[in-house]
């Protein structure tokens, strides 16, 4: 089966699944003539190269959104699969059920124990129902706060990783906290004593996203979003379709790049070229570098400092100065 096949492409990247399509008749007329045709073969696979380049440089808010969404890329447990060694998954809020929308545990990162959890939207229909595409109730922050909890009892560095197109917003779910939940989460993330590093791998939405995403340092992979709201859903409010969710991408500066110029991350991971979904392993070690960075820098400040910092870090947030005009 050729890569063309096994592979999903968004609408933007056809040509370069045209250009594996033509590999791909390449290599089967080498096989069937028993001829050389690696020197046309290896150029195209330049060719790929370059295609991939030229996208990722003239991606637009929406097609970054797409991409955060990509069915290949990279879930929570892919990345602690390729990150980590020794996980242990940890279950239950030990007070209603186990959301299967969060997963977490202790894991070794280069030899030392974290704590590493987040959002998890499944791999095929079956598990993407089972995890509830990602959208956590209130007992999946329960959850994750326990975990937290726990790694601060044991002094371990805890590592969140976000990816969600919000928290679940089913009356059940309200019927049982989640807005307190949430609330609840982000007070307590404020005054953990051990080092908290929070990235959003993928979707990055409005409350869903805060209720794990309270660190002392919060990074983006290049090809993430991170709002209030969905660009479908604000379409939706502002002009009653979801035909303009391309223009509301774009009037929400969602993207890292925007995030970190508006000072509301910290820093952005770099993804393979293309977009993480092209090559897990190297979105992995590059995302594993910056993790390992950001709990070396933090393990050398005390407790009551780094407290201090992340409270003021997260009260600049959106503070305003009004002029006076004559």
């Amino acid at each position: 089966m050729s890569e063309s096949t096994t592979r999903q492409f968004l609408d933007f990247e056809k040509p370069i699944m045209d250009l594996f399509d033509q590999i791909e008749q390449l290599k089967t007329t080498a096989a069937k003539n028993n001829i050389d045709l690696n020197p046309s073969i290896k150029d195209l696979e330049s060719k790929v190269q370059e295609k991939k380049k030229e996208i990722n440089d003239q991606l637009t808010p929406w097609q970054k959104v797409q991409l955060s969404r990509h069915p290949d890329r990279p879930y929570t447990l892919t990345y602690i699969e390729k990150m980590c060694t020794d996980f242990v998954e940890l279950h239950g809020d030990r007070n209603f059920k186990d959301d299967k929308a969060i997963v977490g545990g202790f894991a070794k990162l280069d030899g030392a124990t974290v704590m590493i959890l987040g959002q998890q939207k499944g791999s095929n229909t079956k598990m993407r129902q089972i995890r509830n595409f990602g959208m956590a109730n209130p007992e999946g922050y329960r959850k994750a706060l326990r975990l937290m909890k726990l790694a601060e009892k044991f002094n371990k560095p805890i590592i969140t990783l976000v990816d969600t197109p919000g928290a679940f917003p089913g009356i059940e779910a309200e019927e049982r906290g989640q807005g307190e939940a949430i609330a609840k989460n982000i007070l307590e993330m404020l005054q953990l004593r051990v080092p908290v590093l929070c990235v959003i791998i993928g979707e990055g939405a409005s409350g869903g996203a805060m209720g794990i995403g309270v660190g002392d340092r919060v990074y983006m992979l290049a090809n993430t979003w991170y709002t209030v709201i969905s660009p479908e859903s604000c379409s939706s409010i502002l002009w009653r379709s979801w035909d303009q969710k391309e223009k509301a991408a774009e009037e929400l500066k969602l993207t890292s790049e925007h995030m970190l110029n508006f000072g509301l991350v910290d820093g952005i991971v770099p993804e393979p070229l293309g977009g993480a979904h092209w090559d897990h392993n190297e979105a992995a070690l590059l995302l594993k570098s910056h993790i390992l960075k950001g709990i070396h820098e933090l393990q050398s400040v005390d407790p009551e400092t780094r407290i201090d910092q992340r409270i003021e870090k997260f009260s600049r947030m959106g503070r305003w100065e009004e002029s006076s005009t004559t």
